[in-house]
């Protein structure tokens, strides 16, 4: 008698073997031969890859993998794991490349981690917009029925599973100037982008028609929202407890100096002033679950070898424009590690700033500062000695969803 057949599937030291037997009954194959909570956690322990074959497997796992409750419990074991995760925006063959790494949390002097994590590749068009909760969003130019010229539209991608979504067209008779950004809410556990055009409105650029979108609906389609606060968007921007924060340029400003806020729950707007200029070197960040704009601060924008501190602001309450400041002074250590201009990737708890070149050429490398140690590490990244000559853009804190678009 022939021995059943298996199928072998392997991942991060796991081995799930599935076995099918013509004597195997309807009960047995309509089952699970463990519990379900354990079956959970093994699965929950595979790449996303391997995640994906299974999902092919039997029409058993395939169910459970896309439950709600599974990707819920996937999110938060990748959410105590955080990665690195490295996005080359590739000119010369139009596409953008996904690899990701462990994230030390507090690395030793010549610490190495490995970017071997090769995720997914997504042709490229223009704009990219950011990251959150695993998902990330870019614009790309359609060709629609009975338009002779192309239309600026968003599309989101999650590097994980190696899907991506190509939204409906926006309802604007204008064609580019998209700003978009992509937040989660969750309460209700749901993806929504809020995007918007610019206008020259009184010889100034004004964003304009603010619509919204939420996604795993069954007809996707944009809404119009009003927003009683004139301004101009930019492309910083961060999703903090289900509400959007981006800078922005108050009407009659020529600089940021102020940041606008959307409850992704009641689709409102409101806005907070920032008491100076914002510079060109400020990342917004997540500090204690608060808001926080890390900036140089120095006279310049730039982050470089002759930089001697940082700055800190966190938002203690958005209502009554309350504000925070910290100041880190750089130790002259920073001085020896720093060769070029650098940009803040973000913040790690609360007490680890990490920089990233501005232009990552071979070796690729990120520094680490520690405020309370005032100590800098500079950590290598190997495994992407393929792309010698290539530049990449770091993000931190990246979690793997292995949720379907």
């Amino acid at each position: 008698m022939q021995p059943p057949r298996q199928n072998v599937l392997k991942g991060d030291g796991v081995t799930i073997y599935q076995g099918v037997t013509r004597s195997m009954t309807r009960r047995h194959r309509n089952s699970l031969p463990v519990p379900e909570e354990l079956a959970m956690e093994i699965f929950s322990r595979l790449p996303s890859k391997a995640m994906a074959r299974c999902r092919c497997a039997c029409k058993l796992w395939s169910s459970m993998l896309r439950r709600q409750d599974f990707t819920d419990f996937f999110l938060t074991k990748s959410c105590a794991r955080p990665q690195l995760l490295f996005v080359r925006d590739d000119y010369s063959v139009r596409e953008f490349v996904f690899i990701s790494s462990p994230q030390p949390e507090n690395p030793q002097e010549n610490s190495y981690v490995v970017a071997a994590n090769h995720l997914a590749c997504f042709p490229r068009s223009n704009g990219f917009y950011g990251c959150t909760n695993g998902f990330f969003c870019y614009g790309a130019d359609r060709f629609f029925k009975g338009l002779k010229k192309p239309v600026r539209v968003p599309v989101i991608c999650n590097p994980s599973t190696g899907q991506s979504l190509t939204l409906p067209r926006l309802i604007s008779k204008m064609r580019y100037g998209v700003q978009s950004y992509l937040g989660y809410e969750p309460m209700e556990k749901e993806l929504k982008l809020l995007s918007m055009n610019s206008s020259l409105v009184s010889n100034e650029w004004i964003s304009v028609e603010y619509q919204v979108l939420t996604l795993g609906t069954k007809k996707l389609s944009w809404r119009l929202v009003e927003c009683c606060i004139p301004h101009c968007s930019s492309s910083e921007w961060i999703c903090i407890s289900g509400v959007l924060y981006y800078a922005a340029r108050a009407a009659g400003s020529s600089v940021n100096s102020m940041v606008v806020c959307f409850d992704l729950r009641s689709e409102k707007f409101s806005s907070v002033m920032f008491s100076k200029a914002m510079p060109s070197s400020t990342t917004m960040v997540k500090y204690n679950g608060k808001l926080g704009l890390l900036m140089s601060g120095d006279s310049h924008d730039d982050v470089t070898r002759s930089s001697t501190s940082f700055e800190l602001w966190v938002l203690l309450d958005a209502a009554k424009q309350e504000w925070s400041n910290h100041v880190y002074v750089l130790p002259p250590s920073w001085e020896d590690v720093v060769a070029e201009t650098m940009y803040i990737a973000g913040l790690v708890g609360t007490n680890v700033i990490v920089f990233s070149p501005s232009y990552q050429r071979m070796p690729y490398y990120v520094i680490y500062y520690n405020v309370e140690r005032r100590t800098i590490t500079k950590v290598g990244i190997q495994g992407l000695e393929a792309f010698q000559g290539k530049s990449f853009k770091t993000y931190l804190n990246y979690v793997e969803n292995v949720k379907l678009i």
